[in-house]
């Protein structure tokens, strides 16, 4: 008698056996939920600029800026271009760099289509085109070294001085 099935989690999801079952696509959805909330809530906590979202994070920065060097951090996202055929060969082409460097990093993911908003419906790219992580640590690793992301942080320190009531 073959042991009995392991329930299928985005940990042990292999995608090249799997079913397109609603259950699957849901853990997704949750997975990619707690790495937004995960990765939010740090920088209310921590300036962006000094944050460290990998063990290379130099590396990806330097990378990113070469091969992307039009790649403005500040501007907002064209997703339009994210999905062209083109824009789809070159960031294939960036990520697959970082197959066997970076942990999940083609694992999907949400990304903010610009470093001035905060998490939305209208203002994350996910939906039909989930991003890969890599993609997003590289987008946001450039977002922080040019200060971008800390706003955030500005915003939810209390005011120095200020009496708690």
């Amino acid at each position: 008698m073959p042991p009995p099935a392991q329930p299928k989690t985005a940990d042990n999801f292999d995608p090249e056996n799997a079913e397109n079952l609603e259950d699957i696509e849901k853990q997704f959805a949750v997975k990619v939920v707690q790495h937004m909330s995960t990765y939010w809530a740090i920088l209310e906590k921590v300036r962006g600029s000094t944050l460290r979202l990998t063990k290379i994070d130099d590396e990806i920065y330097e990378h990113l800026k070469t091969d992307f060097p039009e790649f403005d951090p500040a501007k907002t996202i064209n997703e339009d271009e994210l999905k062209s055929k083109t824009g789809k060969e070159r960031w294939r082409k960036f990520l697959m760099k970082y197959e066997n460097k970076v942990d999940d990093y083609n694992f999907g993911t949400m990304l903010r289509i610009s470093p001035k908003l905060e998490y939305g419906n209208d203002e994350t790219i996910f939906g039909e085109l989930p991003l890969p992580r890599m993609q997003f640590y590289a987008i946001e690793i450039s977002r922080n070294r040019n200060g971008l992301n800390d706003w955030i942080y500005e915003q939810n320190q209390p005011e120095k001085g200020a009496t708690k009531p």
